[in-house]
């Protein structure tokens, strides 16, 4: 039988990913960070880059047989659609009143930490470049979860320089593996861990 993963000829769809993550997470920390309201250019990047060119590229990683992207993609897309229908919906008046309201976005940003947080530790078979992306990550959403549930402003701008940081190092990531790929050495280094 033929390894239909041997004769792969298409491209990677990683840089795509990692860079409608890492540029859509800039965006929405540069909020965060107390530079300028949430606004419709920064929910149009979560449908579009940071939603919808994520599940695309999750989608096709999937076919390349690369479990660990197509779930982090595919998750993280769906992330952003959900963080803009969570913003969009009440202003529409779609949204259900529900008790313990104050307690829902912190629930929510807490089971993205979680789920980040177990992707970290599989990002320790894959290079340093990830564990930053992710560890990083993980950090903003504790700290997000953090500022939402006792209210302090201070704590979401700083999680605004954390999701900075997370967001440069994804674009980094992913354009630092197109550039690797197009001159076929190593311009960008991210750290490729060995295979044991």
């Amino acid at each position: 039988m033929i390894d239909m993963l041997s004769n792969d000829r298409t491209g990677n769809p990683a840089p795509l990913g990692l860079a409608g993550f890492g540029m859509t997470t800039i965006l929405l920390n540069l909020h965060n960070a107390g530079f300028f309201p949430l606004d419709s250019m920064i929910l149009s990047m979560g449908i579009f880059y940071g939603g919808l060119a994520q599940v695309i590229a999750g989608i096709m990683e999937w076919k390349k047989g690369n479990t660990f992207a197509a779930t982090a993609f595919t998750s993280f897309g769906m992330f952003w659609l959900s963080l803009v229908a969570i913003v969009v919906l009440p202003k529409a008046g779609l949204a259900i009143a529900a008790p313990g309201k104050e307690f829902a976005m912190p629930a929510y940003l807490a089971m993205w930490g979680i789920f980040t947080a177990v992707l970290f530790i599989g990002t320790l078979r894959l290079s340093r470049a990830l564990q930053v992306v992710f560890g990083s990550l993980t950090a903003l959403f504790a700290l997000l979860a953090l500022g939402d549930s006792t209210g302090n402003e201070t704590i979401t701008k700083l999680a605004g320089w954390v999701g900075l940081f997370c967001g440069t190092s994804a674009v980094y990531s992913g354009l630092a593996q197109v550039l690797n790929e197009v001159y076929g050495k190593t311009v960008w280094p991210i750290g490729p861990m060995a295979k044991r």
